[in-house]
């Protein structure tokens, strides 16, 4: 939108350049330097790393399991969400709101975590495993492997497609509903028939946002995996290994894993366009009371699934307070040990920086977020197009690939920045700020011209419109999408563990460290400490959109 009289090179030209150059800086060069490790050697352009990869079984047959692993794990999810978010919406159920939260909390914490918990509760010494053993007289060997990972991911996965498809209901008009009762359709034809396909888009790109997220995890098949072994896996091990790493193949399986997301990308916005409808709810779809049978399985399903799904977060938190024998055995015997352990002197830091990193990030990303998305919504031209359409390519990039990016770009000359905290909080910045420019840009879109258009006649520059005006009314879908931004990064894993130093390390950084070290004390400490603030960061969620519930 150009007023008149307005120059074609102005500050927001000035402003769309030098976001630009940032995303050049932090995104462009470092997967740049990623080909050229990849497809150039000492002896100029060669795919020889590619070969190594796909002509050997060891390598390519990881790349099998991820995918087999996430198709399942989806497709699992799927089959959850969809009815937990059509009964929630449909079916009064006491506690609803209480029931939304700890759904959207058990996909808010690192699926390392969920990963961790179940070890406790039923690896080969788990609380479950000890129960099951001595009813049924079995060796049962715990949960390890295939069934594991899919199990973790299932139950940390659904949330996403349940809030999608939540969100998709929200908006469906129920007298599309009540007339296809009129006609004579019955409840399962009502469902298959209309509201299935009302959802279809929002279900579509649920599906899709959980296989990238489940495809891209290397927490979770390195903590409960143990002879499966995942794509991510591999290539965290081929960087990280004490033994046989190779920077151009560890880089070689960066493109890789960029090529499979970038497709996975560009289908999921192929859909989008093909199934993209608009829908206003003139008659919204209410909760009805059920009876009888279909009420009592309402509830079995709906609490059963959500305390499944919660399980893991509450087992964390209880055994913060159980002591342990050498950090690994847990006695029974409950105390604050654990907690005076990780907040002894020189135990904290990972807590300080998770709060110090996060807050600066969290200014990144709300400064950013803002200019970006009004350039985007507001100005658009080629040039913002192309920067709205970098600032999705960290997210969309998994977190360890962006991680080694990094390490290649920026832990030599030009920039030094290896092992800074700079390069930590610009990762987390630059991978959460999606949700707080999408949720500014449908902020923008619901704010009339006119209104700019007006304070601009009354001799207000634009720059004083922008700050006095669009500024505020924005806000609400600001602080809505920062807050969601927090909580994700607070919660970053696999670019954090890449880049991080002894003097950087995160929360989510230290639990990993300490599960891998058998510290479960330690760790489920750290973990409820993330927790709670997870927590208090989505009531404050709720708080500043208005809402009960989280919608996509």
């Amino acid at each position: 939108m150009r007023y008149a009289g307005e120059k074609k090179f102005n500050m927001w030209t000035v402003l769309t350049l030098f976001l630009l150059a940032f995303f050049i800086i932090f995104v462009i060069y470092p997967v740049a330097m990623l080909i050229i490790r990849s497809l150039y050697t000492g002896e100029g352009f060669d795919l020889s790393y590619f070969g190594k990869f796909f002509g050997r079984k060891f390598y390519w047959s990881t790349l099998v399991n991820s995918f087999k692993v996430t198709i399942i794990s989806t497709i699992i999810s799927t089959l959850i969400a969809v009815p937990m978010a059509y009964i929630l919406r449909g079916i009064k159920i006491k506690g609803s709101s209480i029931l939304n939260i700890l759904i959207v909390m058990s996909y808010l914490s690192p699926p390392f975590i969920g990963a961790y918990a179940w070890i406790q509760l039923l690896g080969r010494n788990g609380f479950f495993t000890r129960f099951i053993n001595m009813i049924f007289n079995i060796k049962f060997g715990g949960v390890y492997g295939f069934a594991g990972i899919v199990l973790v991911f299932s139950l940390q996965s659904f949330p996403l497609i349940y809030m999608y498809v939540s969100g998709a209901l929200k908006n469906l008009d129920n007298s599309l509903n009540e007339a296809a009762e009129m006609l004579g359709c019955n409840a399962f034809q009502r469902v298959t028939k209309i509201i299935f396909p009302l959802v279809m888009p929002s279900l579509l790109a649920g599906v899709l946002m959980v296989f990238m997220r489940v495809f891209s995890d290397f927490g979770t098949p390195m903590t409960i995996g143990e002879g499966y072994k995942t794509f991510p896996a591999m290539l965290y091990q081929q960087f990280m290994g004490e033994m046989s790493t190779s920077d151009g193949f560890a880089a070689t399986l960066c493109l890789i894993v960029i090529m499979i997301a970038l497709m996975l990308f560009f289908i999921q916005r192929l859909l989008g366009s093909h199934f993209s409808y608009s829908m206003t709810a003139l008659k919204p779809m209410e909760a009805q009371e059920a009876k009888g049978a279909k009420k009592i399985a309402a509830y079995i399903f709906t609490y059963l699934i959500t305390f499944v799904a919660a399980l893991p977060q509450i087992t964390v938190i209880v055994t913060s307070f159980i002591k342990t024998i050498n950090g690994s055995l847990f006695t029974g015997e409950f105390t604050l040990e654990n907690y005076e352990n990780i907040l002894a002197k020189n135990s904290t830091a990972a807590i300080t920086n998770t709060y110090l990193y996060g807050l600066m990030a969290i200014v990144i990303v709300v400064i950013c977020g803002i200019l970006i998305s009004y350039l985007s919504v507001r100005k658009k031209n080629i040039l913002t197009t192309i920067l709205d359409t970098l600032t999705m390519f960290p997210y969309i990039v998994p977190g360890s690939v962006l991680g080694i990016a990094f390490l290649y770009a920026f832990n030599g000359a030009p920039f030094f920045w290896g092992g800074t905290a700079l390069i930590m909080i610009i990762s987390l910045s630059i991978r959460r700020m999606p949700y707080t420019i999408r949720s500014s840009s449908v902020i923008i879109g619901q704010i009339s011209p006119s209104i700019e258009e007006a304070s601009i006649s009354l001799g207000a520059s634009q720059l004083k419109t922008f700050l006095r005006v669009m500024v505020p009314m924005m806000m609400p879908g600001v602080l809505a999408g920062a807050i969601m931004s927090w909580i994700t990064l607070i919660s970053e894993l696999s670019s954090s563990v890449i880049l991080y130093t002894s003097k950087t390390m995160t929360l989510t950084v230290a639990i990993y460290s300490e599960v891998i070290r058998s510290n479960f004390g330690n760790a489920a400490a750290y973990s409820t400490i993330l927790t709670i603030t997870s927590i208090i960061s989505l009531l404050l969620f709720f708080k500043f959109s208005g809402g009960k519930d989280i919608s996509v």
